[in-house]
């Protein structure tokens, strides 16, 4: 299911008549949506995109002067397609999946690198024996597959404790990581610390969290980019849509209440308390991964952060083709204040 958000037209009528009737000044450049872009969130509504949602709601991006339309995509839709064929013009994405595309000729790059930290880690039962990596030496680890953010963090968890996959049991358990590891079907899966985690304790059944990386060592996490067709038909509404997001992010992690409230606008499934119980733990855990090391947004990609993520997937034999250029995957042009 694919979903649209856009302001209705008589709210655009509103806002024309409204211009007018200022004495006939015009408004300020500031409060007019001058140019419009789509942004690709990938699936269906969900409350990782929080930080999207507030700065639609709040108006944020309108403040900017630029009309933003938020697109979720099918599930069998590639990721990078809508971008390609001029459907989308930025897309959120993982900072692997990127450079994966780079290698197989996709035209995309980062703009932007929302999460300071990586999100993938190792989950397993609190009185697991399994303490760390190297402990998981003939245990049963699930995975949704040999693809995304979770596996990178479990190749990187591996690799760091001198093991391989043939060293353990990895089943493939597709986006059931709740319910694999909690019913035994595997003794640890690998899944979102902000997410399956916390969804996880909520249910009752206690989990430990095992980094994938310790330290600054870590990989891209999330990130916003575009193709560099659409960063030279928009390349003024790029840095205007991050400065909106930024300011949405920092406000988001002061007052996650009205966060939240903006996301039930655009989340048409949270309609139980649950639900929304459910959403809120994880909008509160994904937080920390949305603070810089001073405490606020910051989107700057981190050009050694990139070169190990090339590294590692070249490393990994994760790529399609030939190693991108780790500053070819990447630009901090368009970033606010630059």
């Amino acid at each position: 299911m694919r979903f649209s958000f856009r302001r209705g037209a008589a709210a655009a009528l509103a806002l024309g008549l409204a211009a007018v009737g200022l004495s006939g000044c015009a408004a300020e450049p500031s409060t007019l949506a001058e140019e419009t872009v789509t942004i690709g969130l990938t699936y269906t509504p969900n409350i990782q995109f929080a930080p999207f949602y507030f700065a639609e709601q709040k108006g944020y991006f309108e403040e900017q002067g630029v009309h933003v339309e938020l697109r979720h995509h099918g599930e069998s839709e590639e990721l990078f397609g809508a971008l390609a064929n001029g459907t989308e013009d930025f897309v959120f994405a993982g900072g692997d999946e990127i450079v994966q595309a780079r290698s197989a000729g996709t035209d995309v790059v980062s703009i932007g690198t929302l999460y300071s930290s990586y999100p993938a880690a190792l989950i397993v039962p609190k009185d697991s024996s399994i303490q760390s990596a190297k402990d998981l030496k003939g245990h049963k680890v699930g995975v949704p597959g040999p693809y995304g953010q979770t596996y990178s963090a479990l190749l990187a968890i591996l690799s760091e404790a001198s093991l391989s996959e043939g060293d353990l049991s990895v089943e493939h358990i597709g986006y059931t990581q709740q319910a694999a590891l909690s019913s035994g079907k595997v003794e640890a899966v690998m899944g979102y610390a902000n997410n399956d985690a916390v969804q996880l304790e909520r249910s009752g059944f206690p989990v430990r969290v095992i980094p994938a990386f310790t330290g600054e060592e870590s990989l891209v996490g999330p990130a916003f980019a575009a193709s560099s067709t659409s960063l030279a038909a928009h390349s003024v509404a790029a840095s205007k849509v991050l400065a909106a997001l930024e300011k949405a992010t920092d406000e988001f992690i002061q007052n996650p209440d009205a966060a939240m409230t903006a996301a039930e606008e655009f989340i048409p499934t949270l309609t139980s308390s649950e639900q929304r119980d459910a959403a809120r733990a994880t909008l509160d855990a994904t937080i920390p991964f949305l603070k810089g090391k001073d405490g606020v947004a910051r989107f700057t990609n981190d050009e050694a952060t990139w070169q190990r993520m090339v590294d590692f997937m070249a490393e990994h034999k994760l790529l399609a083709g030939e190693a991108p250029k780790p500053e070819d995957s990447f630009t901090n042009e368009y970033l606010p204040g630059k």
